[in-house]
């Protein structure tokens, strides 16, 4: 991609309607856009990273044999109704009228969609289990609006529901999600904390967050540092528990950021909606479900809260909107003509290179913005590099400069960081 073309502005000011870093580093590199209190457009770094955590979060979901599906987003007021939370989740839900004057919710979640949809394809026992997946727009009237996108009005989540014949199989499936949860932190430059906690308007089983540590998370959690147990402080008792019910070691309080939430939902939806199955016995049996929860657009936000220094964003290579940037310094028309075979060159290799072609920038203004988008390993092409018929390498995370040989480039960076 050429710099020149992107469609991207950066800011040289923090705005002065963002507080937290991961709020001021997406709006001022040009990532997102704020269009109204909530509200942010993905520009195409922004969804550039955006699409490389849903893919992440795809590849995760699918390794357990999970299906994608794509469900409404208008649902109607009908299911709500069944479900008994249209009028227990207000004031959250977006609610409004079509012009037959029949009622709907803008879905904040999907669990009485999915469950009236398998409802539809199970017979017996032989169907399950199932685990069905979507990566999809939720709606939510919160009453604050804050971080950025850490809390959102409009957001995209990845919602995982399974379905079970019996406890013991929801156990091995929910264990396997769990185990799936930690790779995709890790893979996204996260190190995310199991963190027990309410089920809230969902269901009344203990569930599982995980939390990231952050002093500005919304959070509070309780954890244990020798043996790593955590809960959160809404659970009933735990502040007043000084000491780890598990190995008995003192306890501390962090703030953190919850970037999901895993739920043993049992029988709740099934029964309010009529899925059953015919057991072995040839018995009719609620269905037992999960629900697995990750919001895309706060994981992004979180990523940069953990990943930057006082210059900028300094991204995880899994997630970064591109693996390389690379750096003309120089309008001679030798530099330019060597970086522009380069390029051209490393592209044919398949590398994904956002292009540093504009010729109206300082080198000065290009290594801060380079510092500021953060991508994380950068080329540098300028008249002392061509001189020694090499280009400069640099991680966005060290200090250390590499010379190498414009012949053994490509060879170079796929060895090394593909």
């Amino acid at each position: 991609m050429l710099q020149s073309k992107l469609f991207y502005k950066t800011l040289k000011e923090d705005p002065k309607t963002a507080e937290i870093i991961s709020h001021k580093l997406s709006l001022r590199g040009g990532f997102i856009s704020q269009l109204s209190s909530g509200l942010y457009s993905f520009l195409p770094l922004g969804y550039r990273v955006h699409k490389k955590i849903e893919n992440i979060i795809r590849q995760e979901m699918n390794s357990l044999g999970a299906q994608e599906l794509f469900l409404p987003a208008l649902q109607p007021k009908e299911l709500w109704l069944k479900s008994g939370r249209w009028s227990s989740m207000d004031p959250i839900l977006f609610k409004l009228k079509d012009r037959h004057k029949k009622e709907f919710v803008l879905g904040p979640t999907h669990e009485e969609v999915i469950t009236d949809l398998v409802k539809s394809c199970l017979g017996s026992y032989k169907n399950l289990p199932w685990a069905l997946y979507q990566i999809q727009e939720k709606f939510r009237n919160e009453m604050r609006f804050t971080g950025g996108l850490l809390r959102t009005r409009e957001f995209t989540m990845k919602d995982l529901y399974s379905f079970h014949s019996d406890k013991e199989d929801l156990e091995k499936f929910f264990n396997k999600v769990l185990a799936a949860y930690d790779r995709i932190y890790k893979r996204c430059g996260l190190k995310a904390v199991k963190s027990e906690a309410s089920g809230g308007v969902f269901t009344k089983e203990k569930t599982y967050e995980f939390q990231v540590l952050s002093e500005v998370g919304e959070d509070k959690i309780v954890l244990c540092p020798k043996c790593n147990w955590a809960a959160n402080l809404e659970i009933t008792g735990i502040k007043s528990k000084k000491k780890c019910p598990k190995c008995g070691e003192k306890l501390i309080q962090k703030k953190s950021i919850e970037v999901g939430h895993t739920f043993r939902l049992g029988t709740k939806y099934s029964k309010a909606l009529d899925l059953y199955f015919l057991n072995k016995e040839g018995i009719k049996s609620p269905v037992i479900m999960g629900c697995y929860g990750i919001g895309l657009g706060r994981l992004m936000a979180t990523i940069i809260e953990i990943n930057h220094d006082e210059k900028g964003i300094v991204w995880p290579k899994e997630v970064a909107p591109f693996l390389f940037h690379l750096l003309q310094i120089g309008d001679d028309k030798k530099i330019i003509n060597a970086s522009e075979k380069l390029y051209k060159n490393l592209e044919t290799t398949g590398l994904e290179i956002l292009y540093d072609d504009r010729t109206d920038k300082t080198p000065g203004e290009k290594f801060a913005e380079a510092d500021l988008l953060g991508i994380p390993v950068r080329i540098i092409v300028s008249k002392r590099t061509l001189e020694e018929n090499c280009v400069e390498i640099k991680e966005r995370n060290r200090k250390k400069i590499e010379l190498v040989k414009i012949k053994e480039l490509p060879q170079f960076l796929i060895s090394n960081f593909k």
